[in-house]
């Protein structure tokens, strides 16, 4: 059994100067103030309408990212419809194959330290679903079948793209304090991200949630350690 920590990759993320470009043209078309367009007018114009509460605008681009987290997380990622999701299937992968290294691979819970009993207790019950699983597979079972005893905690890949819009919507809800923990492992440091490569769009949120940011990279440099 492999045990690895969540992680995300952005696949693709627009061009900040040509995606502002093409907001300030789509958002100026409301107001018929083309005429207002200069070279340097996009940024201020982007920062105004979201401040605004006008986000309709920026549902004009989307960026796609590929998380690795577990199961329970991608049902929460999903309940986000306005979006598109491809996403590892365990009826189609057979955990039991070399391409798998013939064991499951699992994420490991950001909330327990490797020391503690939960850990230990999380540990057993990932081996033993893994020796069930392989056990069933041998006996004959399906991939489709044997899937049944798998874990929440076991890991998967999830491609998810979305508009600007709807990325800012998924921000809040899936930064902020009520959210579960490891879906705030992903999406706090994926802000950051946002918020650095496009400022203008997410810079607001990823200043809210700063002190949560530095928090949850302090954990993940603790479990790295």
């Amino acid at each position: 059994m492999k045990i690895v920590p969540a992680s995300f990759e952005i696949m693709f993320m627009p061009d900040p100067d040509a995606v502002m470009i093409n907001i300030e043209a789509a958002g100026r078309t409301c107001y018929k103030s083309e005429d207002k367009i200069t070279p340097d007018s996009a940024r201020a114009f982007v920062k105004r309408i979201i401040a605004s509460g006008h986000e309709s605008v920026i549902e004009h681009a989307t960026a796609t990212v590929r998380f690795v987290c577990d199961r329970g997380v991608t049902h929460e990622l999903v309940r986000h419809r306005v979006a598109s999701y491809s996403q590892e299937s365990t009826r189609y992968a057979n955990y039991s194959k070399d391409k798998f290294g013939s064991e499951i691979t699992v994420i490991r819970p950001l909330f327990w330290d490797e020391d503690s009993e939960e850990y230990a207790l999380w540990k057993e019950s990932m081996e033993q679903a893994e020796r069930l699983y392989l056990a069933l597979i041998e006996k004959g079972a399906k991939a489709q079948e044997a899937r049944s005893v798998l874990p929440n905690s076991l890991k998967t890949e999830i491609v998810m793209t979305a508009n600007l819009r709807e990325w800012r919507h998924v921000f809040r809800l899936r930064c902020d304090s009520p959210a579960h923990p490891q879906i705030r492992e992903i999406m706090l440091p994926l802000l950051d991200r946002f918020g650095t490569e496009l400022p203008a769009l997410f810079g607001d949120l990823r200043e809210k949630y700063a002190k949560d940011i530095e928090s949850f990279q302090q954990r993940a440099d603790e479990l790295r350690a």
